[in-house]
């Protein structure tokens, strides 16, 4: 009888975490995957991106990889972000999934088969959703910002249970084979690829050692260059502002204009004030449209692909 942790021969998994002053947990986070791995497949990687640490984690996962051929290390030149250091790995991974986990260890990796059995259910993409927030009052409210954002971006749907734990078939990444822009979000690059995401719940741990590198003003940056990156949110919104504000200065106008006709007197604020908000809507009106073109043009210098094939016969 198959162990529950066993899977068909052919999976193979790389797996792609960021490393930021983490010299006091990635060996014992490569401890753990080694010790699962390879009870879910047959062949796999753990790529190690050190993303501009201040601390010794290049020696440390020098020191790894010279002692396991399993360990991968890529050395980036400065701190460019989570999210660009994932984009890296993932680009570099060379097996059929790609597995995404924090260094922190506060994703147990003894939870990857449930990623695992859910993906087999027909998913492209499946995000470890926690059980519970173990975040504080700052942190939580970050949070929820991006995840309005990133809402704004890919939909509610998919945005609900995005977290950092997450697996996904290699091949999505065709889809996103030429953007080269460094504001970078891996899940909306996702979106570009498929649409059959899922989640499963999981549990995550405290961190290991020391505390989190995404402060409130990081999460919040993140979430900014989401909305302005990935969405036409901001500029539909000033359109919609700036209809609103004609049709009030309509609506005054004709109030105006009704006065005017019954007492024959013209009341100087409403007037002008009807006067503003036309004009004014109207302008802002009209900028949002001039944003709906040059979105468009933002979005086509992305090279976002017109399709990505899933298999040929």
């Amino acid at each position: 009888m198959e162990s529950p942790l066993q899977v068909p021969d052919r999976r193979s998994i790389s797996v792609v975490t960021p490393v930021y002053n983490g010299e006091a947990s990635i060996v014992e986070l490569c401890r753990r995957l080694s010790e699962v791995l390879p009870q879910i497949a047959t062949q796999y990687e753990i790529i190690l991106v050190n993303d501009g640490s201040r601390d010794r984690s290049w020696e440390v996962i020098s020191e790894l990889s010279s002692h396991s051929a399993t360990v991968r290390g890529l050395n980036l030149m400065r701190n460019y972000g989570q999210h660009n250091a994932l984009l890296c790995g993932i680009r570099a991974a060379k097996y059929e999934l790609v597995l995404t986990i924090d260094d922190d260890l506060q994703h147990p990796p003894e939870e990857i088969p449930q990623l695992l059995a859910r993906l087999d259910e027909g998913f492209d993409v499946v995000y470890g959703a926690p059980k519970t927030e173990q975040n504080g009052l700052m942190r939580a409210l970050a949070s929820h910002i991006t995840r309005l954002a990133l809402r704004a971006a890919v939909g509610s749907d998919v945005a609900k249970n995005v977290s950092a734990f997450r697996v996904f078939r290699t091949q999505l990444r065709e889809a996103f084979a030429n953007y080269q822009s460094p504001f970078v979000s891996i899940d909306v690059l996702l979106t570009w690829a498929t649409t059959r995401f899922g989640a499963t719940t999981v549990v995550f741990q405290p961190r290991h050692s020391g505390s989190s590198n995404y402060t409130f003003t990081k999460l919040v940056r993140h979430a900014l260059d989401m909305m302005t990156g990935f969405s036409t949110a901001p500029l539909q919104l000033a359109s919609l502002i700036g209809f609103t504000c004609t049709l009030f200065g309509v609506g005054v106008f004709i109030y105006v204009f009704v006065r005017y006709c019954l007492e024959g007197s013209v009341p100087g604020f409403p007037f002008l004030a009807s006067i503003i908000a036309i004009f004014s809507g109207a302008q802002l009106f009209a900028l949002g449209v001039i944003g709906e073109y040059l979105a468009r043009m933002h979005f086509r210098s992305m090279k976002r692909p017109a399709y990505v094939v899933r298999a040929m016969m």
